[in-house]
């Protein structure tokens, strides 16, 4: 392993940025140049048949046999004069990565010719196994029949991989008898009920608004390692994470990297994935360096959120298939390394309707400025009333090790609104008292009009929240960086939605009683300021302070995944999402037990890789240095220094070498009992709950003394690269 190590500098000292070679010095010259979106189908599709596919797209309606196959031949035709040989239905299955088989288009015709067929049946549908993918015991592994389905309102796009072309096209992916087995097919539910409910309450405000679209704009944070580095560290390769490693005594308490001069060999690494990007569709405008060293970020142009998860599920692919070519490592764990910032999935979300107003900007006009304050105030409560199912939406292994350390948001949901809409919350909640007449200006009285047009800058940051307004929309930041940020928006759509839907019926109410509609809407909003005052919040979310506050305010503060799951198979979570139609009780069931056995799993692979790795490579090279010593000893003595000083630190050196080496074994070996016993429980979340509580006890303690060790064996025989090396050299 010393060898290995010392072979990965060595490569990585000879490295040189790779040269790129871009299509045009316009992005505009080849942006979308592998997607079949609305020019291409113009130039392949016969007018009328677009015309229907483009009311089929905006309106949900269903796509008949004969434009099918009027479409899927102009996706033929499209893709195989972009070079494409065959195509696959792409999809998102619950193992959180994407899935393809792919297909030819190469067949044989009765005489035997060769021809080039897609037809709309190929287009529309296919049958992947559903056994072989997670299911949560909705498909027995005889039972293997699940089915991909075109989502037309995802554009189809072309991939290459070693010189080959594939045409993708966007599906869902549900069972034979119909169940969700994907994070696709719940997400566009949601995104149809918060339109619906956004769409009606809009209505008190605007007659013109018939369509209101979910808007998503993913901030991607990563590492970025040499390859060789990568593949000198076995925990890596396995888990995407360090388990062992002495933190550096330089890492990023400069604060020097964040912002800074891009490493030439990113750079060049950065250049060739937005080029990739950008041939796909996908509107990458941002990079810079993060806050830990060898961390990086890339961020896009709002989307429509279907496309915009499609596309940053698309993007964590090519992240690591450009990385390849420039011998790097692409690490999306959440926190890949110990002492210094892991990476989240910052989700930017808003609403906008089709008359072009975005619902989270308040107005010129007091009207506006009501309408912005029923959304914003309606989305405040519903993360209050739904806090935990939030929390439930990002919970995973690896986002455990992130929330709450290095800048990241703690697991307790909260939000920051800034100063200037709390001073306007606070006003609205004690000038709401006074009785209005039907002849007073609503508006004037209630001091409404004084919302200031702009809220993007008058108003601080606050890095620590997990979900943030932040001037025209919600940032969702305790996402984690490798999740699919599905999860997470269809069930913030699907609590807001459901919070919309009940200020509308308690505002028809008091409506039917009497009560002017502006008024009617004023109530309902104060109520709502009053009962979510507890979950805005504007201080520092790290503070012990804070869990102490959270607390005395009711709110939740769920540390870890099997407990934060259990919250989606509660009878909060069995309400919302069936009532609404987004899970039946039989999904949610199969999620919970899905995100568990992937839990119980990515620990269980954690545990075997740190007892290999401490039993086969740490405590033989560590065992090999002590005898180094003793045989130092033996010399020294030899040669009359019995008592000096330095014999006798070597001595000490020894002794500690021999406790550490006896806590590792016997821990290592207490660990894998405990793993016997955990994998017996036949109950899922018991299992899940054992592993946190039993197994996850043994980490510290054994990494505690491998840490240790590596300040005391010599820096030439120790077995791993070591963090130093892997943070500062790109």
């Amino acid at each position: 392993m010393a060898i290995l190590r010392f072979k990965a500098l060595e490569l990585v000292n000879q490295r040189t940025p790779v040269e790129v070679k871009l299509p045009s010095d316009k992005i505009s010259d080849y942006y979308g140049s592998n997607v079949f979106g609305l020019e291409a189908m113009r130039s392949t599709l016969a007018g009328d048949y677009f015309k229907r596919l483009q009311f089929a797209i905006n309106t949900g309606s269903k796509v008949d046999r004969t434009l099918a196959d009027a479409v899927a031949g102009a996706m033929k035709t499209w893709a195989l004069s972009r070079g494409a040989t065959h195509y696959t239905h792409w999809f998102q299955p619950l193992t959180g990565e994407t899935a393809e088989k792919h297909d030819s288009f190469f067949d044989l015709s009765s005489d035997g010719r060769a021809i080039e067929v897609f037809k709309g049946s190929a287009l529309v549908q296919q049958e992947p196994d559903a056994s072989s993918f997670p299911n949560g015991g909705i498909r027995n592994t005889f039972e293997a029949r699940g089915y991909t389905a075109w989502d037309p309102t995802s554009p189809a796009f072309i991939i290459e991989n070693a010189g080959a072309k594939t045409l993708c096209i966007p599906t869902i992916f549900v069972s034979y008898t119909g169940e969700a087995l994907d994070y696709k097919a719940p997400l566009l539910k949601s995104l149809d009920l918060v339109e619906r409910a956004a769409v009606d309450v809009c209505q008190y405000f605007d007659k013109d608004v018939t369509k209101v679209t979910a808007t998503l704009g993913i901030e991607q944070e990563y590492f970025l390692v040499d390859r060789a580095l990568y593949e000198a560290r076995p925990d890596l390769v396995m888990t995407g994470r360090t388990v062992f490693g002495h933190e550096p005594a330089k890492g990023q308490q400069l604060e020097d990297h964040y912002f800074g001069a891009i490493p030439s060999r990113v750079h060049a690494f950065m250049i060739d994935f937005e080029a990739e990007s950008h041939k796909l569709g996908i509107p990458l405008r941002t990079r810079h360096n993060e806050v830990a060293p060898n961390q990086f970020e890339c961020a896009p142009t709002f989307e429509e959120a279907n496309l915009a998860v499609d596309h940053n599920q698309l993007l964590m692919d090519l992240l690591d298939r450009v990385a390849e070519k420039h011998h790097f490592k692409v690490l999306l764990h959440e926190k890949p390394y110990k002492g210094v910032n892991g990476s989240g999935k910052h989700n930017n979300w808003a609403l906008s309707t089709n008359t072009g107003v975005n619902l989270f900007a308040p107005g010129r006009r007091p009207k506006e400025n009501l309408q912005f304050l029923t959304f914003f105030i309606t989305t405040v409560k519903a993360v209050h009333r739904y806090a935990d199912l939030l929390r439930a939406s990002i919970a995973s292994a690896s986002n455990d090790h992130r929330l709450g350390a290095n800048e990241a948001p703690p697991a307790i949901m909260s939000v920051f609104v800034g100063k200037k809409l709390t001073e306007v919350l606070d006003e609205l909640e004690r000038t709401a008292k006074l009785p209005l007449d039907k002849g007073d200006n609503v508006y004037l009285k209630l001091g409404i009009d004084k919302i200031p047009e702009i809220l993007l800058d008058n108003t601080d940051r606050n890095r620590t929240s997990p979900f943030a307004f932040t001037g025209n929309k919600f940032e969702f930041r305790a996402v984690g960086s490798s999740a699919n940020s599905s999860n997470a928006m269809t069930t913030l759509n699907a609590i807001v939605a459901d919070q919309l839907i009940d200020f509308k019926n308690s505002v028809d109410e008091m409506m039917a009683q009497g009560k002017k509609k502006e008024v009617a809407i004023i109530d309902v909003l104060r109520e709502y300021v009053i009962s979510s005052k507890a979950v805005r919040f504007e201080g520092n979310g790290y503070s012990k302070e804070w869990e102490e506050e959270a607390e005395r305010r009711g709110l939740s503060n769920i540390r870890k995944t099997p407990q934060a799951l259990d919250k989606l198979v509660d009878e909060t979570a069995m309400e919302i999402f069936t009532k609404h139609n987004i899970f039946s009780a039989r999904e949610l069931h199969a999620r919970h037990d899905i995100l568990l056995e992937d839990y119980i799993k990515r620990v269980q692979i954690e545990a075997r890789v740190m007892g290999d790795l401490a039993m086969n490579h740490i405590i033989p090279t560590a065992i090999a240095y002590q005898t180094k010593l003793v045989e130092n000893i033996k010399g020294l003595r030899e040669i009359g220094l019995e008592d000096d000083e330095y014999t006798q630190t070597t001595l000490d050196t020894i002794k500690t070498i021999s406790r550490h080496l006896t806590t590792i074994k016997t821990n290592v070996d207490a660990m894998i009992e405990k793993r016997k016993v955990a994998n017996k429980i036949e109950d899922t979340r018991e299992r899940a709950i054992m592993y946190t509580d039993e197994v996850l006890s043994f980490f510290d303690t054994i990494r505690y003394s491998v840490d240790k060790l590596e300040l005391i064996v010599a820096d030439e025989q120790w077995p791993l690269v070591k963090y130093r090396e892997m943070m500062f050299r790109h």
